[in-house]
């Protein structure tokens, strides 16, 4: 997944429990503890990448 925002720009994933979010390379960080922090302007996010289900490349056609 970090190698495909790194070259993408960003992501689209599914967390387990069905939720969207849009991952972008400028805000988001790959924690070495294997968390995942997403600075989202007045907040911050955090996941974890096993509770992923899938991740895809959003491109405009």
């Amino acid at each position: 997944m970090k190698e495909a925002l790194e070259e993408n720009g960003e992501l689209m994933i599914r967390t387990d429990s069905g939720e969207d979010r849009e991952l972008h390379l400028h805000n988001t960080d790959f924690q070495d503890d294997g968390m995942v922090r997403v600075d989202a302007d007045d907040e911050i996010h955090w996941f974890n990448p096993e509770k992923i289900e899938r991740y895809w490349i959003h491109k405009d056609f």
